[in-house]
């Protein structure tokens, strides 16, 4: 029953999906934003009718947060979460426009992560055609979340207190939904040296750059593959020509660990940092973004039901850690019971092969369904 309504449900929410894609929400771009979350305020009345309860956080320079309520017929809330930023700025639909050919859909942020949020309204909408129970539905929508959600984690964190489970609808893994997630530390480290001339007086001089060079390969080296920790260093600047020792330096620093210890090993790596010329002073700013998902056992006991309820679907569902991060890492590092890789199936998460495969979204959206009413 569930399965084939899904079915038929396929086609227009592939038109919701074209019309979400069409509208470009770049993480940076305010205007598109705000048009974009309009349109799915909009495009949630028009299925589910006017909310229960409806809050919109002024994002600030970011995007802002909407929270929808829709009464449920069972006690309890769940939240839908769901971002609606991408990582692709305005102006590439205008070379990649959304297309369906041969059962793949592709365009600007159609799999990570509007093919979920769609996904999301569907399935309270399927709830209430079919008749189901169903506890209440609070959908938060944030359009930050590609930037580390600088706006919305305080939401995110508050809308999942009181949640029977949180359910993120970020795209799946090949069909699996995503129970452990790395945290993730970015950081800027600046090193200001003295700037002299290299070839007239070299040992006036004590070069950022070489420092910088010195810093890295420790930083590199603190990594640790056992302990499920990479440091990557992926940008660099310095220096103001070829025959100057450079004055200053800087590099960006992408950190991501399994265990929550690390973090506290890593802060102790840049703190310990030194140059071997003592003339060089060093910097740090940044911040740990995400703490790890951690599977607990709320969250365990959430991956079971919806396991069992993929099972009575006719189907098996898997879980799987990955590098990743997202606004589930907030809700899990609160011990709060929460499911992410809802979403779609397919590839190319902020890439340009982009794309999801559309004979799945039916059972994403059974899926959905058939938790929900499980729920209750």
């Amino acid at each position: 029953m569930i399965t084939d309504w899904a079915r038929q449900a396929l086609p227009a929410m592939l038109d919701d999906l074209r019309a979400l894609v069409e509208l470009e929400t770049h993480s940076s771009d305010k205007a598109m934003l705000i048009k974009g979350l309009r349109a799915i305020r909009a495009r949630s009345v028009d299925l589910l009718g006017p909310p229960d309860e409806e809050v919109l956080h002024d994002g600030g320079p970011y995007g802002d947060i909407l929270e929808l309520t829709y009464r449920g017929t069972a006690p309890g809330t769940v939240l839908m979460l769901s971002h609606y930023d991408t990582v692709w700025p305005t102006g590439t639909l205008a070379e990649w426009p959304f297309t369906v050919v041969d059962g793949k859909a592709t365009g600007p942020g159609v799999f990570d992560m509007k093919a979920g949020l769609v996904q999301s309204i569907w399935a309270l909408r399927g709830l209430r055609e079919l008749g189901l129970p169903h506890p209440s539905v609070r959908f938060l929508f944030n359009g930050d979340e590609e930037i580390g959600s600088p706006a919305s984690r305080a939401h995110i964190e508050a809308a999942s207190a009181d949640a029977l489970a949180s359910l993120v609808f970020e795209a799946s893994l090949d069909g699996a939904l995503k129970t452990a997630r790395k945290g993730v530390g970015l950081f800027d480290l600046s090193v200001t040296g003295v700037e002299a001339h290299a070839g007239l007086d070299p040992d006036a001089g004590a070069s950022a750059i070489h420092a910088l060079a010195e810093i890295v390969t420790t930083l590199a080296g603190s990594a640790s593959r056992e302990r499920g920790t990479t440091v990557n260093i992926g940008l660099i600047t310095g220096g103001t020509g070829r025959n100057v020792a450079a004055g200053h330096a800087s590099c960006g620093i992408d950190v991501r660990v399994t265990d929550p210890s690390e973090m506290g090993r890593i802060d102790g790596v840049f703190a310990g940092l030194r140059a071997a010329d003592p003339r060089v002073t060093i910097s740090v700013t940044g911040e740990w973004n995400r703490p790890p998902m951690t599977p607990n056992p709320a969250s365990q006991r959430l991956f079971k039901e919806a396991q069992e309820v993929a099972a009575g679907l006719g189907w098996q569902l898997d879980e799987v850690s990955v590098g990743g991060a997202s606004d589930g890492n907030f809700i899990s590092a609160l011990g709060r019971p929460v499911l992410d890789g809802m979403g779609a199936v397919g590839d190319g998460a902020h890439a340009r092969h982009e794309h999801l495969l559309v004979e799945h979204i039916p059972k994403r959206l059974a899926l959905t369904i058939g938790l929900l009413t499980a729920l209750a």
